[in-house]
């Protein structure tokens, strides 16, 4: 698939916004721990993905009730689903000024179409030494789910299936959707969010 950006500045996939917030001090005092000047911007850009993948639990994974949205509170309390965690791991490479953006995949709720779709959230990275932007899903790893930090191939969460009215979006937009930013914001229980709430389509 071909992605497409929502902008051709490359620098307006560096901006802080509410959800983005690597100017908060939990952010800061953790960039200082996993980054360095020695390190490539690939290096950072692989060391940011794996903590967000491996350190910070999804929400469904532990059944876990907290809800978190900024990436400092999703720092903070070590969890949240898709659409948390990606907030993170654009705060931690912006801050490093990589350019991150946020992309987005229909997939089925759970195993059949009849128990629904959500929107699943993902970061495309813009890799400078490349030129090119490769997607990154850090919802965690587990049983059936082996996402990988790869430069030359795409190793995702989720594969798509078309014939069960799964998508890729092709966009790398700016901004988190809306609509995932906004059931995070209404909601106070994860695992009934999860269940019931989470929005099907862009």
């Amino acid at each position: 698939m071909e992605m497409i950006c929502e902008s051709d500045q490359l620098e307006d996939y560096l901006l802080e916004l509410n959800e983005v917030n690597y100017s908060n001090p939990i952010i800061k005092a953790k960039i200082e721990v996993l980054f360095n000047s020695t390190q490539t911007e690939v290096e950072k850009a692989k060391v940011a993905y794996e903590f967000v993948r491996d350190e910070i639990s999804h929400s469904w994974d532990i059944q876990g009730k907290r809800v978190t949205c900024d990436a400092s509170d999703v720092l903070n309390y070590k969890e949240g689903i898709c659409y948390a965690k990606s907030n993170l791991l654009a705060a931690f490479l912006r801050s490093q000024q990589i350019p991150t953006g946020f992309c987005y995949q229909r997939l089925m709720l759970f195993d059949t179409p009849e128990k629904g779709y959500s929107l699943h959230t993902l970061n495309a990275v813009y890799l400078k030494s490349f030129k090119k932007w490769i997607r990154l899903d850090a919802r965690g790893n587990k049983t059936g789910v082996d996402a990988q930090f790869l430069i030359d191939e795409e190793k995702l969460a989720f594969s798509v299936n078309e014939n069960y009215g799964e998508k890729d979006y092709p966009v790398i937009y700016i901004e988190p959707n809306p609509k995932t930013i906004n059931v995070l914001k209404e909601h106070s229980d994860a695992v009934e969010m999860y269940k019931h709430h989470l929005p099907e389509s862009i």
